[in-house]
C-alpha cells in the first residue's frame, strides 16, 4: 500500500506535467496528497518542515547560478554573439553538415554557460534556415538540439550547467570531476547519436522527405546583417571556461577547508565548509566575468535593450529555479514516507554502486522530467549510502560525481520534461512529429552512462 501511494503520486505529477500544466502549483499538491493517504494530521508539518524547508534549501543554493545563467544567456543574444557563432560555425561547415553544426554550435552556447532554456531561441533561426538549405526534414531540429545539449551538460568536465553542479554539495567534488570518463562519455554520445541522425536524414532523403510543407512558427528569413567578429563572439564563453577552472583550484587554497566569520552583529560564528560550495562559486564568478567582458566587448547593442532583456532573464531564471525547487521538495517528502524505504531497499540489492546510483538517478529523473530534480531527490535520499559503498570499494568521489550527473540527463527527456516541450514549442513541432527522435538520444545518452561505468572499472580511469 505504502509502495502504491508513492506511485500513484508520482503518476500524478508526471501525467499534469505532460499536460502542460505547472509542477510549481502541483507538485505540492502531489506531495500533501501522498502524505494524506498514510496520515492526513501530518499534512501542515510535513508541508512546513519537509517541503518548504527542502524547495528553500535548493533556491539559497542553486539560484544564483540559474539567475546569472539566464542574464549571461540574455547578453549573449543581445549581443549579436550568440548569431555570430551560429553562422561563424554552420558557414565553416557547410550546408552537407547542417546537423552537425547545429550539434555543436548548441554544445558550443551550453558549455560556455548559457542555460539549455535559452539556447533553443538562439539556435532555431539558424537551424531552420540550414535545413531548408540542406532539404532536410524540420523535425529532426529539436533532436540535434537536444544532442547538443546531451553531451556537453553533465559530460564534459568543467561545464557550468545545474547538472553538473548538484553533485560538488553531495560528493564535495568539483565541476572538473572524472574528465576522462566525462570525455569517454561525451564521445559516446555524440558519436553514436550522430550516426543515429545522420542515418534518420538518409532516410528521409531515399524517402523524398523534404523540409516539410505543414510548417508552424517559422523564424523570419535571415536578414544577413552585419554581426560581431565570430571569436569576439566566442571571448566571453573562453573567459567563463577558464575563470571557472581557475576559482575552483584558487577558492580552496585562498579560503582553506573551512572559513569562520563573525559581524559586530552575530552572536555566532558563522562556519563554511569551503569544499561544499567551492564548484558553485567557481562558476557563479567566471559567469560574473563573463557577463561584464559582453558589456565591454558590445556595450551600446547590449545596454540598448538591457533593461527589458534583463527583466525576461530573471522571470525566466525564477521560472525554471522555482520548477526545480518545487520538485526537490516533492522528492523530499517522498524520501520521507514508508513507501520510499521500500523502494530503496529494493534498489540496494543492486549489487554495484555505481550501478546502483545510476539506476536510481535516472530512474527519478525520468519520473519527475527534470535532470536537476531527479538527481535532486536521488541524490538528497542516499548520497550518503551511495559514499558509504564507495568508500568501502575504494571508488573515488569524482566517479560518483560524474555517474550521477550524466546519469540524471539520461532518462530525464521523457515526453514530460520541461526542456523537451520547450524546443518542441519553439520550432512549432509537436510529440508526434519529432519525439520518436529526441527518445533514441534519450536511450544512447543513458547507455552512455554504463559504458562510462565499464570504462572505469577496465581501466581506472577518473
Amino acid at each position: 500500500m505504502t509502495v502504491l501511494v508513492i506511485f500513484l503520486s508520482l503518476a500524478f505529477l508526471m501525467f499534469v506535467a505532460y499536460k502542460g500544466y505547472s509542477v510549481i502549483l502541483f507538485a505540492p499538491i502531489a506531495a500533501m496528497g501522498a502524505v494524506a493517504a498514510l496520515s492526513p494530521t501530518l499534512i501542515l508539518p510535513v508541508f512546513t518542515g519537509v517541503f518548504m524547508a527542502k524547495m528553500v534549501d535548493f533556491i539559497r543554493l542553486y539560484f544564483p547560478v540559474f539567475l546569472l545563467g539566464a542574464v549571461f544567456g540574455k547578453v549573449i543574444e543581445l549581443s549579436g554573439f550568440s548569431k555570430s557563432i551560429a553562422a561563424g560555425v554552420t558557414g565553416f561547415l557547410g550546408p552537407k553538415r547542417s546537423i552537425l553544426a547545429i550539434v555543436l554550435v548548441t554544445g558550443i552556447l551550453c558549455y560556455g554557460g548559457v542555460s539549455l532554456f535559452v539556447v533553443v531561441f538562439a539556435i532555431y533561426p539558424f537551424a531552420a534556415e540550414m535545413f531548408k538549405v540542406a532539404n532536410l526534414p524540420k523535425r529532426l531540429i529539436p533532436a540535434a538540439i537536444v544532442l547538443g545539449t546531451a553531451f556537453t551538460m553533465d559530460t564534459i568536465p568543467g561545464c557550468p550547467q545545474i547538472q553538473n553542479i548538484i553533485p560538488t554539495t553531495f560528493f564535495k567534488t568539483t565541476t572538473w570531476a572524472a574528465p576522462w570518463l566525462g570525455m569517454i562519455g561525451a564521445i559516446w554520445i555524440l558519436g553514436i547519436s550522430m550516426l543515429y541522425l545522420e542515418w534518420c536524414a538518409r532516410r528521409a532523403a531515399a524517402r523524398g522527405e523534404g523540409y516539410g510543407t505543414v510548417l508552424v512558427n517559422e523564424p523570419a528569413p535571415y536578414s544577413g546583417e552585419q554581426l560581431p567578429n565570430f571569436w569576439i563572439a566566442v571571448a566571453p564563453l573562453f573567459i567563463v571556461f577558464i575563470l571557472n577552472r581557475f576559482f575552483t583550484t584558487f577558492i580552496p587554497r585562498f579560503y582553506g577547508p573551512s572559513h569562520s566569520f563573525q559581524l559586530d552583529g552575530m552572536k555566532a560564528a558563522v562556519v563554511t565548509p569551503i569544499n561544499m560550495y567551492v564548484g558553485i562559486w567557481a562558476v557563479e564568478i567566471a559567469i560574473v566575468f563573463g557577463i561584464a567582458s559582453v558589456f565591454a566587448l558590445a556595450w551600446k547593442p547590449v545596454i540598448k535593450a538591457f533593461l527589458e532583456g534583463s527583466k525576461s532573464a530573471v522571470g525566466g531564471a525564477l521560472l525554471a529555479c522555482m520548477n526545480v525547487a518545487t520538485e526537490y521538495g516533492y522528492g523530499s517528502v517522498i524520501a520521507c514516507l514508508p513507501g520510499f524505504y521500500v523502494v530503496a531497499a529494493g534498489l540496494k540489492h543492486i549489487p554495484n554502486v555505481l550501478v546502483n546510483e545510476a539506476i536510481t538517478t535516472t530512474t527519478l529523473a525520468g519520473i519527475t522530467g527534470s535532470a536537476s530534480g531527479g538527481m535532486g531527490i536521488a541524490l538528497g535520499a542516499m548520497a550518503d549510502t551511495f559514499i558509504k559503498a564507495a568508500q568501502a570499494s575504494g571508488i573515488p568521489m569524482e566517479v560518483l560525481h560524474r555517474v550521477a550527473s550524466m546519469a540524471s540527463g539520461g532518462m530525464d527527456s521523457l515526453p514530460h520534461n520541461g526542456a523537451v516541450i520547450t524546443f518542441m514549442m519553439v520550432c512549432g513541432l509537436t510529440h508526434k512529429d519529432s519525439y520518436k527522435d529526441i527518445f533514441a538520444i534519450t536511450i544512447i545518452k543513458t547507455v552512455g552512462v554504463f559504458v562510462v561505468i565499464a570504462a572505469y572499472y577496465m581501466f581506472h580511469i577518473v
